[in-house]
């Protein structure tokens, strides 16, 4: 099974707001309904909107949710704390306060399970989560080499394999550890992951 993108539609122009409205009426349903009881027309209802409205943006409920939980994600700010380490600390307690959040675990869970069968929502899952929230290992490695904290990479694929190891070991145990392992990420927890994770970049 193949999902479409809401890029791909033609028709008349697309709301911000009322986009906004849907995603947010996504996020509230998951909450109150879960992943199996929701549906495109309860969310149309919740975002006022008409249900014909949502299925010119998405072609099914997967992809409806990947966005909403994707604007999540965009929340994610990396602070400037004075150190890598601090920084790290700060971006990684953020992270796992919206992965402590009843409609970012649900839909997380629930998209990544469905993706398993379905190649184009994985790559949805990519673009909108995975790619977009590179740019913070970009920043903060930036942020670092400025600072004499890490080596500058010349060569661009080296550079680019250190920006998706080091998002693959940030996001990976992140997640084991609170949707998975259901433990805390405390900041005793994100101090002890930070340290290990430096030492591997040193």
């Amino acid at each position: 099974m193949q999902s479409r993108s809401p890029a791909s539609r033609t028709g008349r122009p697309r709301s911000a707001t009322a986009d906004a409205a849907i995603l947010a009426a996504t996020r509230e349903a998951l909450v109150d309904l879960g992943w199996s009881k929701l549906t495109l027309g309860d969310v149309a209802a919740r975002a006022g909107v008409a249900k014909t409205t949502l299925y010119r943006r998405w072609a099914g409920k997967n992809e409806l949710v990947v966005d909403a939980v994707a604007e999540l994600f965009d929340e994610l700010e990396l602070p400037d704390r004075g150190s890598l380490a601090a920084d790290i600390e700060g971006v990684v307690l953020q992270f796992a306060m919206i992965l402590a959040l009843p409609e970012a675990k649900s839909g997380l869970m629930a998209v990544v399970a469905e993706a398993t069968r379905d190649d184009a929502l994985r790559e949805r899952i990519r673009a909108s989560v995975v790619d977009r929230q590179k740019r913070l290992v970009l920043e903060g490695r930036a942020r670092a080499q400025a600072r004499g904290e890490l080596p500058h990479e010349p060569d661009p694929e080296s550079a680019s394999r250190t920006v998706d190891l080091i998002f693959d070991m940030v996001a990976g145990a992140v997640v084991h550890r609170t949707l998975v392992s259901a433990e805390p990420a405390d900041e005793e927890w994100v101090r002890s992951f930070t340290k290990m994770l430096l030492q591997g970049l040193s």
